[in-house]
């Protein structure tokens, strides 16, 4: 993984509390609705808010679904609002020793067959949105429209804003590639660092197959390059492109209710 996107998402709760957001629900942790399924051989925690068309929220990198406690309650009012911990991560269980977006993606689409839904909204960020992207290209029946907010579909240089935080990355990998990790904890480290550093691996061609509306999202100083989310967007027939200005990586926290309608409008077909 970037280290720097690495950080970032490790500070999620202090963004949280930095711009004020009081967490009222305890998303990730209400046992009044949290419930486990077992998909793929794995057991995904799942909450769920709201009625009306469903919109899956898909988080970063180890992360979990707290990540949308300030988008929640906006969208709760008018979709069936489904948050899912992402494999391997927040409560999630998975013992398989490796990761793959493309796993992830058709997680999420397995999950949506015991939820009995055959289509959704998407709203992913950072990798969740790289799964929402792939979602789109794997399985393009069963995703209205999507958002995708801080992703990138390589794993190279070329994909970040800061050519020194990628350097760190390969460094980190030098030296740690033949350790043996003992605990689980730094088992499921290591194996969310590899996902990020060796993946995503999409095409340009992949990204000409998407059918559904693509609304393509970052921030103007985000840890994903300009000129990469740019890409990202023109090849994505009809894709519609956000850069949010004075935003970094965090754009779903940094700049709330101005994302939360933006997002809405587009899911409406505004």
């Amino acid at each position: 993984m970037h280290l720097k996107k690495l950080i970032l998402m490790a500070l999620i709760p202090q963004l949280i509390a930095a711009f004020g957001f009081a967490q009222k629900i305890p998303y990730g942790k209400n046992a009044a609705v949290g419930k486990y399924y077992d998909v793929r051989g794995i057991k995904l925690y799942v909450e769920e808010y709201g009625s009306g068309q469903p919109l899956l929220m898909i988080h970063g990198n180890g992360g979990d679904m707290s990540a949308f406690s300030e988008n929640v309650p906006y969208f709760a009012k008018k979709y069936r609002v489904i948050l899912v911990d992402s494999r391997s991560q927040g409560k999630s269980k998975d013992p398989n020793p490796y990761i793959t977006f493309e796993q992830m993606a058709d997680d999420f689409t397995a999950l949506m067959d015991v939820l009995h839904i055959p289509r959704a909204y998407v709203l992913g960020w950072s990798d969740g949105g790289i799964n929402a992207i792939l979602m789109a290209i794997r399985h393009p029946d069963r995703v209205i429209a999507f958002a995708s907010t801080g992703a990138n579909i390589t794993p190279d240089a070329t994909s970040f804003s800061d050519p020194k935080g990628w350097g760190q990355s390969v460094k980190y990998y030098e030296r740690n590639k033949n350790k043996v990790w003992r605990t689980a904890a730094e088992k499921n480290a290591w194996k969310m660092f590899l996902l990020d550093f060796k993946q995503p691996n999409i095409q340009l061609t992949e990204l000409k197959k998407i059918k559904c509306p693509a609304y393509i999202i970052a921030g103007d100083h985000d840890v994903i390059a300009d000129k990469h989310t740019r890409l990202i967007q023109s090849n994505i027939p009809g894709a519609k492109l956000w850069i949010i200005k004075g935003s970094g990586h965090g754009t779903l926290i940094e700049h709330a209710a101005e994302f939360n309608k933006s997002v809405d409008a587009f899911f409406s077909g505004k």
